[in-house]
């Protein structure tokens, strides 16, 4: 048990540090009210909305905040 949770852990710290960098990287949406409104239309619409650098860290960072919060739990189960 003790090389499962050093092995858990690792990764835990290693997703940690990733979900914090692909977080900063991604750009502020700071338009207000009537950019949210038009910006919508223009993302939702879009072409190569999948191709963008920023889809891909929203994407990364919806799986790193899915790998850190099953690592978290799995840590917490081992420790009961």
């Amino acid at each position: 048990m003790p090389v499962l949770k050093g092995i858990l852990t690792a990764l835990l710290i290693i997703s940690e540090l990733f979900l914090i960098a692909v977080v900063l990287l991604q750009p502020g949406k700071s338009a207000g009210i009537s950019g949210s409104i038009s910006g919508g239309a223009e993302t939702f619409f879009g072409k190569h909305k999948a191709k963008t650098f920023e889809s891909k860290l929203q994407k990364w960072t919806k799986i790193s905040a899915v790998a850190f919060m099953a690592l978290t739990i799995m840590l917490s189960l081992l420790s009961k």
